[in-house]
């Protein structure tokens, strides 16, 4: 199991911040390649920049919830969320645990 996460490209969980502006203020958000990876292929799907997008996220969330509390995050949730419900099952328990063996 931990050849199939381990050997994974150090590229995936190297951090990148970035910056952008959500509404009037120019913020910061700092997440693993892997996610920005993610942020770029939903935003894409969506026809928009990953900038317009985050605002937009940003934006539903301050609207139902009338606060938006850690961004990056809710970000991180999202593109597991998105990651579980786009991509078929790569490996069951069982494979994992042969894999470990």
């Amino acid at each position: 199991m931990c050849h199939l996460f381990g050997h994974q490209p150090q590229r995936n969980y190297e951090s990148q911040t970035r910056s952008l502006r959500i509404g009037r203020h120019c913020t910061s958000i700092r997440l693993e390649m892997s996610f920005w990876d993610t942020l770029e292929e939903i935003a894409a799907k969506e026809g928009m920049t990953v900038a317009k997008f985050l605002t937009t996220l940003y934006g539903e969330v301050l609207d139902h919830h009338g606060e938006v509390n850690n961004f990056a995050s809710l970000l991180r949730c999202c593109c597991l969320i998105y990651r579980s419900q786009s991509a078929p099952a790569v490996f069951h328990r069982e494979s994992i645990l042969d894999a470990a063996e």
